[in-house]
């Protein structure tokens, strides 16, 4: 049997190997993030979130998505169709972008203990790699990063996505859930990429058992698709409410606000064509953001913000606000 630190070599552009290697032999190996490499041949309303980004800046830029009721992207809009409250007066937009571009797109997998239960982990995997196929080689680009009590860089931003083939995630999950600490860092870092379109693809099954953070501290970065993996005896029908369990309305007042805070959205898969249909719903409509700019209010604190579209009947995903001045923080 290959000793853990065999495990690391050949591993897919992947950063922190000293540390990665470390923890290995501290778990006895039973981390899957580590074991990464490329395969063998052959609910109530909720209180305003404290954003952890700075607004103290020249402008606030809002990535907002626009859907039919009946779940198709709109694509055809003009800066004269929206209307940007912030605390509740209109502000003029100082930019404005509409159009198709490339997606920086940040997968995050929860390897934790509680993914073992109900075959979890598997649903994750496949996720992973249904993920990459429907992006673009060469044009979009991805990084892949796994957590458990700590985030570990698998793959680092690439837009060749062939080294998804061949990756292998195989292994044990293990450790406690630090799920917020892990968006935060790694929402910051897909925020740094230069592409217009970028966001957070969470994986996981929405039990948070370790973070320090909340899920409001970490609501003002990117926003943040989470894709929710659950037994199919949990979810027969592939509904929200199929669920009602304790854990489901954990989910429902912490992680489905948190994507909607941040102008994301919530989808749950139990079987591989949930997957593939959120997967699709995520990546359009992240695909066909419209990108609005204004100056930022001089008071100092969180500013509520709200995006409306002119036309009826159709729904705005954008994030619900940011902080300015002096309370604002990174």
């Amino acid at each position: 049997m290959a000793k853990p630190l065999d495990l690391l070599v050949g591993v897919v552009v992947i950063r922190f190997l000293t540390s990665c290697a470390l923890l290995f032999v501290l778990t006895g190996g039973t981390a899957l993030a580590q074991q990464a490499q490329p395969a063998q041949q052959g609910a109530g309303t909720p209180q305003a979130p404290i954003a952890t980004f700075r607004s103290a800046v020249e402008v606030v830029t809002i990535s907002a998505s626009v859907k039919t009721r009946g779940g198709k992207v709109v694509r055809d809009l003009q800066q004269s169709d929206f209307e940007v409250l912030d605390s509740g007066v209109p502000v003029a937009l100082k930019d404005f972008y509409a159009g198709e571009s490339a997606i920086s797109l940040a997968v995050l997998l929860d390897i934790s203990g509680s993914m073992a239960v109900a075959g979890n982990i598997n649903r994750a995997r496949e996720a992973v790699t249904m993920a990459a196929m429907n992006l673009r080689n060469n044009s979009d680009e991805v990084a892949l990063f796994t957590f458990d009590s700590e985030l570990r860089e698998v793959i680092d931003f690439t837009t060749d996505l062939t080294v998804f083939e061949r990756l292998n995630l195989k292994g044990t999950p293990w450790g406690i859930t630090s799920l917020y600490d892990a968006i935060g860092a790694s929402a910051r870092r897909v925020a740094e990429r230069s592409n217009k379109h970028r966001a957070l693809l969470v994986i996981t099954d929405g039990v948070d058992t370790g973070s320090r953070l909340s899920a409001a501290e970490v609501s003002g970065i990117v926003p943040v698709y989470l894709l929710a993996v659950v037994s199919p005896l949990d979810h027969p029908d592939g509904e929200l409410e199929a669920k009602p369990n304790e854990e489901r309305r954990v989910l429902q007042t912490s992680l489905v606000d948190l994507a909607r805070w941040t102008g994301g959205d919530t989808h749950f898969a139990s079987v591989p064509s949930h997957t593939s249909v959120a997967l699709q719903s995520i990546l359009g409509e992240l695909r066909h953001q419209y990108l609005l700019t204004f100056e930022p209010g001089v008071r100092q604190g969180w500013h509520p913000l709200e995006v409306r579209v002119k036309k009826r009947n159709l729904v705005v995903h954008a994030r619900g606000g940011y902080v300015a001045g002096a309370r604002a923080g990174s």
